[in-house]
């Protein structure tokens, strides 16, 4: 009867192990299936529908860049592809490659004897197109509703959508051009994740008397030059991952512009500032010479600040209050993004397992203490009805040996057959 409670308990461990082993083998099925996705239903329905599988794979062939055609407008021929940064831009090779250019393409278009002709450029991401648009809108330039951002020139188009840069030449410009790009652009595919922001240093340029028109945005030498930067390129430090952005604010007084350099770290602006400070100080004896926009501003009116990781400098000829109320209002604000975690982690799946665990062993170890109680405890209620004692340590019913009195009987008997004398 002892031995019940023993093996119940046994019984309820092992169950108890199969429980957990095969929480393990879940859990590391779960993890198989997610480092492999491609494991899935539709993979398996894929599987058993080959012909459907096959047209499938046949719509998703990639297209050109550029359409066969769109409100109206039909390509003469075979879009042209362009590989290479020097076959989109010979003159301008630096700087597109610095924003990154990966593909892109021209086609020329017919309709109603009037021709178009496009040129499509796409980069790595959304901030490397804005760049390039910037980089070719040029100052003065009429604002147009295209895209993420358009201008024109007399019958050209520029226009920026996603990582995309779309320059359209008309030969003539209609009531109608502008809601044709527009079309075009909504067949622009859009990159995911990040790839798809704008520059987040254009954030921090001060939007009260900006003239949106007059932004330029620059990570290399070669953009930022050839967009008119206002300092030396060697004194920004796009060698070591700075960004800069330069636009126009029409202040009361003069136009003003603004140049924002966005470094890696705060501690690299802390060093950069002292030696854009020195440089502006230094005048006629600066080494190297004042770049142009320098040369035209009011000495009186140059003036640095720093803000975490932001250097800014203010030039033109506004009066010196006005740029230092400017300059003032450049704040750098930090954005901490949280990164959206998996629903149920590995770490969330092992410390689900252990806890159950631990809960079966605490519920097993329970029923094993109750089932020993009732049953040792139902045996002695049992034995007490019967009028013994509870336990068997007070139970008398075996048999004994006296040896001590047989001992003694035997010896009495051997003396009664050996009588004295």
């Amino acid at each position: 009867m002892r031995l019940i409670p023993a093996i119940a308990c046994l019984a309820v461990l092992a169950v108890g192990a199969s429980w957990a082993d095969g929480q393990a083998a879940s859990a590391k099925q779960a993890a198989t299936e997610k480092s492999a996705p491609g494991k899935s239903a539709v993979g398996n329905g894929t599987a058993g529908k080959g012909a459907a599988g096959k047209d499938t794979a046949k719509a998703a062939a990639p297209k050109g860049l550029l359409p066969d055609a769109f409100a109206g407008w039909v390509a003469e021929g075979p879009e042209k592809k362009l590989t290479d940064p020097a076959e989109a831009d010979a003159e301008n090779s630096a700087a597109l490659k610095e924003y990154g250019f990966e593909e892109g393409a021209t086609a020329d278009y017919k309709r109603s004897g009037e021709t178009l002709s496009l040129r499509l450029l796409r980069f790595h991401d959304a901030s490397g197109a804005y760049g390039a648009y910037s980089f070719y809108r040029h100052d003065g330039w009429p604002k147009e509703e295209i895209g993420a951002g358009a201008t024109s020139n007399k019958n050209r188009v520029l226009f920026w959508a996603a990582d995309t840069v779309v320059d359209a030449n008309f030969s003539r410009i209609g009531p109608m051009s502008g809601s044709e790009l527009r079309e075009l652009a909504t067949q622009i595919p859009v990159p995911d994740g990040t790839r798809a922001l704008a520059p987040p240093i254009l954030a921090s340029l001060p939007k009260a008397q900006l003239d949106g028109q007059t932004t330029h945005y620059a990570v290399g030498p070669a953009g930022y030059v050839g967009a008119g930067g206002v300092l030396p390129s060697e004194l920004v430090g796009f060698d070591r991952g700075a960004e800069a952005v330069t636009a126009n604010y029409s202040l009361r007084s003069a136009p003003a512009t603004l140049t924002i350099i966005d470094y890696p770290t705060p501690q690299m602006a802390m060093a950069e500032e002292p030696k854009i400070r020195a440089y502006l100080k230094a005048g006629g004896q600066a080494q190297p010479a004042w770049p142009k926009p320098l040369q035209d501003s009011d000495g009186a009116s140059l003036e640095v600040k720093r803000s975490g990781p932001l250097v800014a400098i203010v030039s033109g000829d506004a009066v010196p209050d006005e740029s230092h109320k400017l300059l003032a209002t450049v704040h750098y604000e930090s954005d901490i993004t949280s990164i959206p975690q998996p629903t149920e982690s590995e770490v969330a799946k092992t410390s689900q397992l252990l806890l159950g665990i631990a809960g079966l062993v605490i519920v097993g170890g329970s029923a094993a203490l109750l089932m020993g109680f009732f049953l040792g405890g139902g045996r002695a209620l049992y034995r007490i009805a019967r009028g013994k004692p509870a336990s068997t340590v007070f139970d008398e019913e075996f048999i004994r040996i006296d040896l001590r009195d047989g001992a003694s009987a035997a010896g009495t008997a051997v003396d009664g057959a050996h009588p004295k004398g």
